[in-house]
Parts: C-alpha cells; structure tokens; sequence
C-alpha cells in the first residue's frame, strides 16, 4: 500500500485518480480550496483518509497546506495535478500580487515540492499548449506584457514541465515525471474536449505506485502511459537553473539541494 497525496482533488482528473488508488487500497490525501469542495469529496470518495483545504492561490495556504500534509509522514508520491485554465479574460491578482495562472499552475507546486517531506515520486501534470510556452523567465508574473490567458496557461505548463525536470536532476533519489493527460472533458477541459475521460488520470496514478519498471523512471514526459518527447527547452539545464532561481526569487524559498538562492520578489497589492 502506498499513501499518496493529490492537489486539485475535489473533481476531474484529480478526484478520478484518487477514487482510482482508494479504490486499490492505496492511503490517499486529497485537497479541496474550501470546505463546501472537501465535502463534495467526502461523498464522491468516503474512503478518502483525510481531505487537506488551502486555497493555493494564496502562498500563505499553500505552506500551511505542506505543514498539514508533512503530520501525516513521508507520502510515497505526490501529484501535482491542481490547475486553472486558460480562459481567464484578463490579469487577476492573487493576495501576494502574482498573477493567479502562475500561482496556481508553478508556484503552488514549486512551494509544495519545497517543503513538503521528500516522497519517493513527484508527477507533475502538463498539457500539450507546453508546446506553445515561452521560452523565458522574465516576466512570469505578467506585470509587464500585456495579458493573453492561453499564453499563461501555456507557460505555465511548459514551466511545469521543466519544473519536473529539473527536480528530477537535483533529486536524483526521486522518480519526478510530467504527465500529459490529453484534452480530456473535464470542467477545465470543456464537453467538446476530444479524448478519453477515461484515460485521462490512470497514467498519474500509474507513475505514483506501480512497481512497473518503466513507471519508475525520472525526468520524463508520458503520455497514456508511454515516453512522450518534451518540448527541447524543458531539458535545458540553463532554462531548469533559471526557473528555479526565479521561483526561489518569486516565494523566497529555494529549492533544497539545488543551487538556488532566493532574493524575495513579493509583489503586495
């Protein structure tokens, strides 16, 4: 039995894969940003072995999150599955001053992965809009260009890819993947997305506890369970060590065993 702990977990993929491993009889801990969503997945998943709320949004909740799941021990995996959209017509502020994309989508699980208790496997969840993501760290934050949502978004998950990515360098006794799931008919994803429901969170719950040899790889990308090739830019050590000094800078808090330093950045509105 394995104990996992999932983000973004009161519906879609998140709560697919949760009901997926409890159903196993995997210990899951799942995450809701409020109470009327812990509920909901109370009833959606009554074998659930604790519901964690924060509002990952909110930097200040998503390090009381990580104090609340590091009571429960070491988790063998963590999935970093929460996410919003790209359909957020203009820049929305977070308390913090991020921009709401980035905090939610990068900063959220790159304050998680740094103070969490180490598991043995990190899945990180991305998108194929990677492919469309900006090849840069300057201006994460949106503050100066002008807003574009489906840009956001697509940088956000080509961040995330190459967040996985660079874990898995500096962590090299942690299996750390990315995950496509596919356009999938979630919430997020809209009725007309044009792939299997289905399928769209067995490749995350695969990566978290099988024995499989291929599902314990590190530093990939799959998809349905299969090698997918990344977009080149997330393999690039210089654009990982740039990412992380940033992020380090963005929450002032680095990334533990790697070469960052954190100058804080804060942006209070």
């Amino acid at each position: 039995m394995a104990r996992v702990f999932i983000t973004g977990s009161s519906d879609g993929l998140g709560l697919a894969a949760g009901q997926y491993l409890i159903e196993r009889g995997h210990e899951v801990v799942l995450h809701a940003r409020d109470v009327s969503r812990a509920d909901d997945i109370r009833w959606a998943a009554p074998d659930v072995a604790e519901v964690l709320i924060a509002d990952l949004a909110r930097s200040t909740e998503t390090l009381e999150l990580a104090e609340s799941a590091n009571t429960f021990g070491r988790f063998d995996a963590v999935i970093h599955n929460a996410a919003v959209g790209y359909r957020e017509s203009q820049r929305i502020a977070t308390p913090e001053g991020h921009a709401h994309v980035l905090a939610i989508n990068v900063l959220a699980p790159y304050i998680l992965t740094a103070t969490m208790t180490r598991p043995s496997r990190l899945v990180f969840l991305t998108s194929a809009m990677a492919r469309g993501g900006a090849v840069s760290t300057t201006d994460l934050d949106w503050t100066a260009r002008d807003w574009n949502g489906a840009q956001a978004y697509s940088d956000s998950k080509l961040l995330d890819v190459t967040l996985a990515f660079a874990v898995a360098r500096y962590w090299q006794e942690v299996a750390c993947n990315a995950v496509e799931p596919g356009w999938v008919p979630t919430k997020m994803g809209g009725y007309l997305a044009p792939d299997n429901l289905g399928a769209g969170h067995l490749t995350q719950a695969w990566l978290a506890v099988s024995d499989d040899a291929a599902a314990q790889a590190t530093g990939q990308l799959f998809y349905h369970r299969q090698p997918r090739e990344a977009p080149p830019s997330a393999h690039s050590t210089s654009f990982q060590d740039s990412l992380l000094a940033e992020l380090a800078g963005l929450t002032g808090i680095p990334l533990p065993d790697s070469t960052t330093t954190p100058t804080p950045r804060h942006r209070r509105h």
